[in-house]
């Protein structure tokens, strides 16, 4: 057989023009998550810039991903001042959890406020803490667990 049939051809030619370009099987960018800070999104606040502005946007260019979520969310600023008063408090060598535990009360009550948009945070804190919870109590139950040993080991030496 021939590959010019015109049976053949037409039903190759309708077929390709059913399937789709190959740039629209990717996907549509509409449908591809964007950074709020980048994208400029209503919750990200707008500073006008400061002084020279390009230290600042290489600083915020290399901000971690957590840094650039918290502050994509409602608590821009809790998180801001959160971050100066550890900076300090590590600059300083000071305690972090007793120098900036009224502001982190603070951020996490604006977090608890606007649950929607830090859920995946509070949920990971909320693990972590039942985490550290479960190894705290096979630590206590170790703990009991040898004492009570160690005082039969003493019984049985006394007497």
């Amino acid at each position: 057989m021939s590959s010019s049939d015109p049976k053949t051809e037409n039903l190759d030619s309708q077929s390709r023009i059913n399937e789709a370009p190959p740039s629209e099987e990717l996907g549509d960018s509409s449908t591809v998550w964007k950074d709020p800070v980048e994208s400029g999104s209503p919750n990200e606040e707008s500073d006008p810039p400061k002084g020279g502005g390009d230290a600042e946007e290489e600083e915020e260019e290399g901000e971690c991903g957590f840094c650039l979520f918290m502050k994509g969310g409602g608590c821009k600023e809790s998180f801001t001042a959160w971050e100066v008063c550890v900076e300090e408090a590590e600059k300083n060598k000071e305690d972090i959890v007793t120098k900036c535990m009224e502001i982190t009360s603070t951020l996490k009550k604006c977090m608890d406020a606007h649950s929607d948009y830090y859920q995946p945070i509070l949920a990971a804190e909320k693990a972590a803490e039942q985490q550290v919870r479960k190894e705290l109590e096979a630590d206590k139950e170790k703990v009991e667990e040898i004492s009570e040993e160690e005082l039969a080991a003493r019984k049985q030496a006394q007497g």
